[in-house]
């Protein structure tokens, strides 16, 4: 570890090609992250008894002999068994757990000595849970940012760039590739109980937050499209039942007078992207991957086999966040386009104002 790094405590690994939090530690590990350089792995689940026996338990475990020997990576049970950083070392949480841990384990991290926080979406469950965690770490004197991937990525910066040299309306589409089966959205729905819009489409409204003056008061009008939108209710592998939408679409006019629309389907398939359009023509779109972009997706199928897909798209945006937040932790480099703990819980407010208004335009 140099004097121009920090060290990262990965808190919430998961298992190998399912967790985010792997893949976070997979990047560091390749040292795709210069300013950052993984010391520490705190993962209950999966070095506990039961979970070490368990679904994925077995390929963690391998997962942890292989970083503890080739790395000197450390894992631990809990944050609050961590060692004291050293001297001169500044210290990066990584939280990648479940949102419902989140509050907790901000506070375990800053208690261990981080000076900046990494905490992926939405962040905590509810906006009054992230507001007493914002003033935590505020208190604290810790910088807290957030794994808002798309406020960075090639595919937004470009659409906006060209919306701002021309004009027009612009459209923020988000796809994932589960199968269109009530089984299929069942479960997706019970794993994501918070609901889309604080999970899939939580990116673009912390778009519609950092660049289109989205707030709850400065809301004008909300208009569901009816057509493409869709909201159901399906039970999980539990037997539970969840309401959720499977994909909806919806256009925002602010007070201030801008306007923007947000498309997301579950069973859309892997490719995002942004669209231009000009008096109802679309006359600019840019995807993520782009032809670009699909050599390193090819790359990385062969290299994780079996891992989550949207991992590979989305891998250069994984990279600029984390590398940003890492070069402000050990350099106090200014994190650029890097959204804020005061941004997520913008998003949070708006996402749980959208979710009944637009199920009542639905149901």
């Amino acid at each position: 570890m140099t004097s121009h790094q920090c060290e990262v405590v990965l808190i919430g690994c998961g298992a190998p090609n399912r967790g985010m939090g792997w893949y976070h530690g997979e990047q560091l590990l390749k040292g795709k992250c210069p300013s950052a350089k993984l010391r520490h792995v705190v993962e209950p689940w999966f070095l506990s008894e039961a979970g070490s026996k368990g679904p994925g338990g077995p390929e963690f475990m391998e997962y942890k002999k292989k970083c503890e020997s080739e790395h000197g990576v450390q894992f631990w049970t809990s944050v609050k068994d961590l060692p004291a950083v050293e001297d001169g070392v500044k210290r990066l949480a990584l939280i990648s757990g479940r949102t419902a841990d989140n509050p907790r384990l901000l506070k375990e991290a800053i208690d261990a000595g981080c000076s900046t926080i990494y905490l992926e979406k939405p962040g905590a469950p509810t906006v009054s849970e992230l507001e007493e965690m914002r003033d935590t770490a505020k208190a604290a004197g810790v910088a807290v940012l957030m794994g808002y991937n798309k406020n960075v990525c090639k595919f937004v910066t470009r659409a906006r760039e060209y919306q701002a040299e021309h004009g027009g309306h612009i459209t923020f589409v988000s796809n994932n590739s589960y199968e269109n089966t009530p089984e299929s959205l069942g479960e997706c729905f019970e794993r994501n109980a918070e609901g889309m819009l604080k999970n899939m489409a939580i990116h673009e409204l912390a778009l519609l937050v950092s660049f289109y003056d989205v707030t709850v008061e400065n809301i004008e009008s909300v208009t569901a499209d009816k057509e493409f939108s869709s909201c159901q209710t399906l039970k999980g592998p539990s037997g539970k039942e969840f309401t959720d939408f499977n994909k909806i679409k919806f256009t925002i006019k602010t007070k201030t007078g801008k306007e923007v629309s947000v498309a997301a389907d579950r069973c859309g398939g892997n490719t995002s992207y942004a669209t231009v359009e000009i008096d109802g023509k679309e006359v600019f779109r840019h995807e993520m991957p782009d032809e670009e972009d699909m050599a390193n997706v090819k790359q990385l199928e062969a290299e994780y086999p079996g891992a989550m897909p949207y991992f590979f798209v989305q891998d250069p945006d994984y990279i600029t966040v984390k590398e940003r937040v890492a070069a402000f932790c050990a350099n106090g480099t200014e994190p650029k386009g890097v959204a804020t703990i005061d941004t997520a819980v913008e998003t949070l407010r708006v996402a749980e104002f959208l979710t009944p208004t637009m199920q009542k335009e639905l149901l």
